[in-house]
């Protein structure tokens, strides 16, 4: 019997080491003996997307037929200058709305700082090492700092993947849990919206409190970041399934909730409450760019400093929609966990009656565990096969799906339509294209990290 998680691990490793590497259609699947490279369609059209974020970070190779016309559809920050650990350092220095973190962490001694997961894309390695740096100087010792994975009601996360997100040095030094949204919570206060805030009770009796975060959409909550960290970061179930279940819902119905809306957003403003509840000390936001590299850093109060943040973001990440494309082929990176948002473009994008690919290359797959979802589908009493074996269903303008993945699974498969094929090669994917669209004037629009890109929108505030 094969070891999966032993394949897993080995792969991860290897994925590591080789670093950016241009592959079509093999990515360095688990599988043995997979073929490294495949040899360019002769006279048509390459683009070269990322792929396996946090697993290796690799480039695959996309070839498409002669005559094809082609259009890439890059976001406006795509070669954005990245930042050197000096730069991003001098940034970070220079808080807004609060003092230092040199200052703030003067006398303290439990401090608890907070992190994202796999899910979101933050590269929170490059900011922990200035982090550490200014703790020790203000004195704080070493035994004296806690990381706590700021998740809400994802899953856990493993030895390995902490080491991914906050660098193997200071993962394997310095103590790190994980958040749990059904034990150990504190009542901290109740919202304007009469969202009862419960909170990680050791994240409440830090007497220094820091959250690290990363700014990319997202289409309820306009922006990641800012006090997401909190809420539903470190919050307990109940507090976020009221987030989720009473107030969005409300926010979608009076349509100011989205992605890029941050400032009127109900959803977004119930976070900022509970927050401000947690007395957040000290924030580190960061913008990144396709390849998950720091193209700027902004900290202080948890509030202020995304506020910043978004205005710069929402001219990094927005990404101008071509319209009337026979195919559309929608990157799920950096968010292959949940692939779902990166397809987003697919329907913005897409004639009616075209085509619309997936891309999901990454390991892990298409990720089961998110808690509230688990628990709101057990309230109605649905079974798997409830939620995954659906009847057929069409799909959206009458177009036809095409999901290409090396790391397929019948989970994966259950989640879409029956007007789905599946295709764990590039050559398959291009081969059902053909036979779908004839002719040499075929228009293509490819998104190459749909999971980060946003529309043309403006702020509301």
């Amino acid at each position: 019997m094969t070891d999966n998680s032993s394949n897993r691990r080995q792969f991860l490793g290897q994925a590591s080491r080789l670093g950016s590497i241009p592959l079509i259609g093999t990515a360095l699947a688990a599988a043995p003996f997979q073929p490294k490279s495949v040899p360019k369609t002769k006279g048509g059209t390459s683009v070269v997307i990322p792929t396996h974020e946090h697993a290796g970070d690799l480039d695959e190779r996309l070839d498409f037929p002669p005559g094809w016309d082609v259009h890439v559809q890059h976001m406006a920050g795509h070669d954005a200058p990245v930042m050197t650990p000096a730069q991003l350092a001098a940034q970070m220095d220079q808080p807004i709305g609060t003092k230092s973190l040199r200052e703030l962490a003067q006398g303290k001694s439990r401090v608890c700082i907070t992190f994202d997961d796999l899910t979101r894309t933050t590269p929170t390695y490059v900011m922990t090492p200035w982090v550490i740096d200014e703790l020790r100087a203000a004195g704080v010792k070493d035994e004296n700092i806690l990381f706590l994975g700021s998740f809400g009601s994802h899953r856990a996360m493993t030895a390995q993947e902490i080491q991914i997100k906050l660098g193997k040095d200071i993962a394997n030094k310095y103590a790190w849990v994980n958040h749990n949204a059904f034990d150990c919570l504190k009542e901290v206060g109740t919202t304007s919206r009469k969202n009862k805030i419960l909170l990680n009770q050791t994240f409440v009796g830090a007497d220094l409190k820091i959250c690290l975060s990363g700014i990319k959409v997202h289409y309820d909550a306009g922006y990641g970041g800012g006090g997401k960290a909190v809420l539903p970061g470190v919050a307990g179930l109940p507090t976020i399934e009221y987030n989720h279940q009473v107030i969005l819902p409300a926010a979608r119905a009076a349509r100011n909730c989205g992605p890029v809306k941050i400032f009127k957003n109900d959803m977004r403003l119930d976070i900022v409450e509970a927050a401000q509840f947690a007395k957040v000390d000290f924030t580190v936001q960061l913008l990144y760019n396709q390849k998950l590299k720091p193209l700027r850093a902004y900290s202080g109060d948890i509030v202020e400093a995304h506020h910043t943040a978004v205005r710069l973001a929402a001219k990094t990440y927005c990404t101008p929609t071509f319209k009337d494309a026979d195919i559309v082929v929608a990157n799920a990176y950096p968010q292959n966990a949940q692939p779902y948002h990166g397809a987003t473009w697919i329907n913005l994008s897409v004639k009616q009656g075209g085509t619309g690919v997936v891309i999901v290359q990454h390991p892990l797959g298409w990720d089961p565990i998110h808690y509230l979802n688990n628990k709101l589908a057990g309230a109605r009493g649905a079974t798997y096969w409830d939620l995954h074996r659906h009847a057929p269903r069409p799909n959206p303008r009458g177009t036809h799906t095409i999901v290409y993945s090396q790391y397929m699974s019948r989970m994966m498969m259950d989640n879409y339509g029956s007007d789905t094929d599946f295709c764990t090669k590039w050559a398959d994917v291009v081969k059902i294209l053909q036979e779908r669209h004839k002719g040499s004037d075929v228009k293509v629009a490819v998104y190459p990290y749909a999971g980060m890109q946003h529309q043309e929108i403006e702020l509301d505030g």
